[in-house]
């Protein structure tokens, strides 16, 4: 997981649980998302990079460099 790219469906940050779309396992699952820099805020449609997984469904996130 760390290391894969989603995209925001659900803005994430501070005293938020985001969501973010990633495609895992030949599809497209959803993960509850925090920011790993914890007073950042991201927006719907952002695309982030996976920086920290907590399984099952949780992951903290960092804006893609694009």
């Amino acid at each position: 997981m760390v290391g894969k790219q989603g995209r925001v469906t659900g803005t994430i940050g501070p005293g938020l649980v985001g969501e973010v779309m990633v495609a895992v396992r030949g599809g497209v699952e959803a993960f509850y998302a925090h920011p790993s820099v914890s007073d950042e805020t991201i927006p719907t449609g952002s695309i982030v990079v996976v920086v920290e997984y907590f399984p099952p469904r949780t992951v903290y996130v960092a804006r893609a460099l694009v």
